[in-house]
């Protein structure tokens, strides 16, 4: 039976009030016990409804991994560490045909499954669920769920996010940062600490070792004060060789599963040859993950590398040897000759011009890439005729022949051409025609005109 009031009198107006109110109260007492029911089964780690995120599924009130989407996520997350933006990132995505998780409604509607936008990416990259966790109003509890990202790529990702918002935030990114910052050390195993010189509105950057800043050292004979961009460029040379020569990627990482081992070799050369296009952040996090340490001697620069995670770093999903070991080292050492300029030191390699500025010829630095390219196809061939790995690379056997011989050039001479030191006369089409070099270095040298 419906109670009446006559709400034109003012004791049923407030009589009406009263019940009004009696029913607002319930209504907030049942949502405070919905929210809080949901904040308890949160802080166990249960979900507790919705659309799950890519890469899971529910089942039984529970996320159960799903494996195709899964790996997609994983792929997702290693390109944006690699990468290091997410424009790039979608375009490479969209490039793929990639798309985000689909759903059907209960109306019966598709949602989702269309080409990913950068808010999505973003808003991916920072999920927590992936780490297997459950978050509520801003804190994170162990979830019940298995996580899909292993916590070295979850921090490597979050790193570089909060790098990159720093940057963007301080508009520090118009600014040339210090590339090798917290790697170099001097002779005596001083750390060198980035600092700079203002001149007539010119800013000069250096690597300086520390007993020059924090003490009374200047004239001290093994403390350096180097150009920043002088070693930086020896450096990062050195280690784009390195990536550029498939027997020495072969030999430092010994992987157990030889396709993964192909792959490898086949992304370090693409990161060799793209090395220039990359963003500066995207370069420091590179190096700074697989340079342990780099020793500045008086005639030598040797670069402490640390191979195995180079796989990690290329995306590549391996298993090393048991013998092998992430403390393994291997060292790249360039033979330098110090000179000093006022309080600086220029670094000179021997037989260079200490005042010339360095400029790649790209037709020489192409014929290199093709030809390491070449010769890991041959690597990769078990035995398949040099005529059909010429047809798959749409040259001649001949050419595909001379370009394969110019992969075992001495290791400075191809140093030398991706700096741009080669002599004036050292054109692709002379190179090209001496491609039956000797074998022996000094005598490619002599050949050559680096003699």
């Amino acid at each position: 039976m419906t109670q009446q009031f006559n709400t034109t009198t003012s004791m049923g107006r407030l009589t009406l009030n009263v019940l009004l109110s009696f029913a607002q109260f319930e209504r907030e007492v049942i949502g405070e016990r919905i929210r809080d029911k949901i904040a308890a089964s949160k802080k166990k780690g249960m979900w507790v409804g919705g659309v799950p995120p890519l890469g899971y599924r529910v089942q039984d009130r529970k996320l159960v991994i799903v494996d195709t989407e899964a790996e997609l996520v994983r792929s997702i997350f290693r390109r944006y560490a690699e990468l290091g933006s997410v424009r790039l990132l979608k375009a490479e995505l969209d490039a793929q045909g990639r798309k985000s998780k689909s759903w059907t409604s209960a109306a019966g509607r598709v949602i989702g499954g269309k080409p990913f936008s950068r808010g999505a990416l973003y808003l991916m990259l920072r999920n927590r669920t992936y780490r297997g966790e459950i978050v509520h109003q801003g804190q994170s509890h162990p979830g019940e769920h298995l996580p899909i990202i292993d916590p070295p790529l979850w921090d490597a990702v979050q790193t570089r996010l909060a790098g990159n918002t720093a940057e963007r935030n301080s508009g520090t990114g118009t600014h040339q940062s210090s590339l090798l910052a917290g790697m170099l050390f001097d002779a005596e195993g001083n750390r060198m600490t980035p600092s700079y010189a203002d001149k007539q509105s010119t800013r000069y950057r250096y690597y300086v070792s520390r007993p020059l800043i924090t003490q009374d050292q200047r004239e001290s004979s093994t403390a350096l004060r180097i150009p920043a961009g002088e070693i930086e460029h020896f450096v990062t040379s050195r280690v784009r060789q390195w990536l550029l020569d498939p027997g020495g990627i072969y030999q430092a990482t010994r992987l157990a599963d030889p396709a993964a081992q192909r792959r490898l070799i086949a992304r370090a050369t693409e990161i060799g040859k793209s090395w220039a296009e990359l963003p500066g952040a995207r370069q420091r996090a590179f190096l700074n993950t697989l340079i342990d340490r780099i020793d500045v001697g008086t005639h030598q620069i040797d670069i402490q590398l640390r191979p195995t995670r180079l796989a990690a770093l290329l995306d590549v999903a391996a298993t090393p040897p048991p013998s092998a070991s992430d403390d393994e080292i291997q060292i790249l050492s360039i033979p330098v000759r110090l000179r000093r300029s006022g309080r600086a030191i220029r670094m000179l390699i021997a037989g260079t011009d200490p005042f010339a500025t360095a400029k790649p010829d790209a037709r020489l630095v192409k014929l290199l890439i093709k030809a390491r390219r070449f010769n890991a196809t041959l690597l990769d061939s078990d035995g398949v005729p040099f005529a059909a790995l010429a047809k798959r690379q749409g040259v001649s056997p001949s050419y595909f022949t001379r370009l394969v011989r110019l992969s075992y050039l001495a290791p400075d001479i191809t140093e030398a051409i991706l700096d741009g030191r080669q002599p004036r006369e050292l054109t692709a089409d002379k190179l090209l025609a001496h491609s039956r070099l000797p074998l022996g270095w000094h005598e490619q040298r002599t050949v050559l005109g680096f003699a």
